[in-house]
């Protein structure tokens, strides 16, 4: 059922303090890997959103068991090796990050598993999983596309592979199939997100990484006999509080502080830009978790918003983050030239043409190429006319930049599929009635 949101005013002034959900690529990755240890491990603040549950659901069919409570959620996994008894399908539903990584873990799986997904994970490029995990010695019906079916091999071979696309999730997948290979794994990968690695050193599984190179990392990973169990507080998703930091730059006379966010280095793109472009935003209360950065931060509204020529060291770390990036260049002084954001595109819709499409929508002057955008900025831009969005995949972040843009830009919006937020933030509708109190 198509439920719809609509919004015309713009925010009030405020002055408040919030907590976003837990991290989502922390949350599905710690699901992932407590299965592959025979002994309880406990999350605390896990992000319960619909990708995550479908990561719990699939773990379920694998043979974990999973007990989640209002605080905490607790899982006893099967070990490294599949004990599969007839032909499962698993759905990853909506998630990306779970449909690739879980290939890593069935490397080893005697029985031919399906994985599926909804009708937009379904048209996304699984090629990229498939070509390391065939190396490994999987075997697969298909090399793009979903729905696959993968058949895994008894004792996996150790491989050697280049990961040039800056992925997360294929350089994990390749990292969980390697811990359950014979012999030494090694990937040169482009520099992405590295929850990983930081998750096993946790467990003091020996993995190397050598990140002399400014554009690889050099990661060498053996097979092991067993995994710890691993209890996790896992940290706000600075994916998340990206909408409320934008919702408050762009606001008059307003505050925010977000507490308890993951601001590893890989993920704070968004910070960097955005302070590059006037905003005013400070990192408060630093400290370290199971090597992963923790912050509190601290948002201001922003007058002085100027366009930026936006370096591309920043993509990989904000890419996630872009759409709301984009509505900050919409109200900043100049323009704002985005490159090389091919990747936008491979999303759960291509992003960088709905982000064109609503910026001319609201009547913000860009010009896009596949693989970029220049935005020209309006810093007195107050929209008066409706704006209807539709059709846009049930893409979550879609729809949540559109909310912010409406409570930041005025007019009269009409949004469609307005419950999509749920399979990556199921709080934000929550959180933002509690700003806007």
């Amino acid at each position: 059922m198509n439920k719809i949101l609509k919004i015309n005013k713009k925010i009030n002034s405020f002055k408040k303090t919030i907590n976003v959900e837990g991290d989502k690529s922390l949350s599905i990755r710690w699901v992932l890997i407590s299965s592959l240890s025979k002994k309880k491990s406990i999350a605390f603040n896990l992000l319960k959103s619909e990708d995550v549950m479908s990561a719990i659901n699939c773990i379920k069919l694998l043979g974990s068991k999973v007990k989640i409570s209002k605080n905490k959620c607790e899982i006893i996994g099967n070990g490294l090796y599949l004990n599969i008894k007839k032909r499962l399908v698993l759905n990853a539903g909506n998630s990306g990050t779970l449909g690739r990584l879980i290939l890593g873990l069935l490397i080893n799986s005697k029985k031919k598993v399906k994985l599926v997904g909804d009708k937009s994970l379904s048209k996304r490029d699984f090629s990229r999983v498939v070509i390391p995990l065939r190396k490994f010695g999987a075997k697969f019906n298909r090399r793009k596309y979903l729905p696959l079916d993968m058949e895994g091999i008894h004792n996996p071979n150790s491989i050697k592979y280049l990961e040039k696309k800056g992925s997360a999730q294929v350089k994990t997948a390749i990292i969980l199939a390697a811990l359950k290979s014979k012999g030494l794994t090694t990937i040169k990968a482009k520099k992405s997100r590295n929850h990983t690695e930081l998750m096993l050193k946790s467990l003091k599984i020996p993995i190397l990484v050598n990140k002399n190179n400014k554009q690889f990392d050099q990661i060498k990973i053996s097979g092991v006999r067993k995994v710890s169990s691993l209890n996790y507080k896992i940290p706000g998703d600075i994916s998340s509080c990206a909408f409320f930091i934008v919702l408050t730059l762009l606001s008059k006379n307003s505050q925010l502080l977000i507490k308890d966010i993951n601001v590893n280095p890989t993920r704070i793109g968004i910070i960097k830009i955005l302070k590059m472009m006037g905003g005013s935003i400070k990192l408060i209360n630093k400290r370290t978790y199971k090597g992963e950065k923790i912050s509190d931060i601290y948002v201001k509204s922003s007058k002085n918003l100027k366009g930026i020529n936006c370096p591309i060291k920043y993509n990989s770390s904000a890419i996630d983050e872009f759409l709301v990036i984009f509505l900050v260049a919409a109200k900043s002084k100049g323009s704002s030239y985005f490159k090389e954001l091919s990747e936008l595109n491979q999303k759960e819709s291509p992003r960088l043409k709905w982000a064109s499409k609503i910026l001319n929508l609201m009547g913000v002057k860009n010009e896009m190429t596949k693989s970029s955008i220049k935005i020209f900025g309006n810093p007195n831009l107050d929209l008066k006319k409706k704006i209807i969005i539709k059709n846009f995949s049930k893409d979550h972040r879609i729809f949540m930049m559109s909310v912010i843009a409406a409570l930041t830009f005025g007019g009269r919006w009409t949004l469609n599929d307005s419950e999509c937020f749920k399979t990556s933030f199921p709080k934000f509708l929550e959180i933002l009635k509690k700003i806007k109190r």
